[in-house]
């Protein structure tokens, strides 16, 4: 559980395109689907550029792990904030994985609970 939770939130804190085309490759499924209230992305090219953009829009901001995930079966919820490193998170989310039976990660459900005005 904590390994996906820690390779989550390196895919979404690598700002290199190569390494996470690298990190998507290893830890999600090939048809991986990632949805929040804001986007939708179904495969590896569409996730990275997702991530990516999250990037573009926040230079320098890290994804932290907040509290600690709840699991059963093959999902896992847990909290995350987002905001410049060692400082507050500015934005704060939960989401939903869902792994396939290798570990690897299938289905991402994100929501927002905290977001600036």
């Amino acid at each position: 559980m904590s390994d996906t939770v820690t390779a989550y939130l390196e895919t979404w804190n690598t700002t290199d395109a190569a390494a996470r085309t690298a990190l998507l490759a290893r830890h999600w499924t090939p048809g991986a689907t990632y949805t929040d209230p804001l986007a939708e992305a179904v495969g590896a090219e569409a996730i990275g550029a997702t991530i990516g953009a999250i990037h573009d829009q926040f230079p320098g901001f890290v994804f932290t792990q907040v509290g600690e995930p709840d699991a059963h079966h093959r999902q896992i919820r847990f909290q995350w904030g987002l905001g410049p490193a060692g400082a507050e998170p500015v934005i704060i989310g939960f989401d939903v994985v869902v792994t396939d039976d290798r570990g690897r990660i299938e289905t991402v459900l994100g929501f927002l609970d905290k977001v600036p005005g």
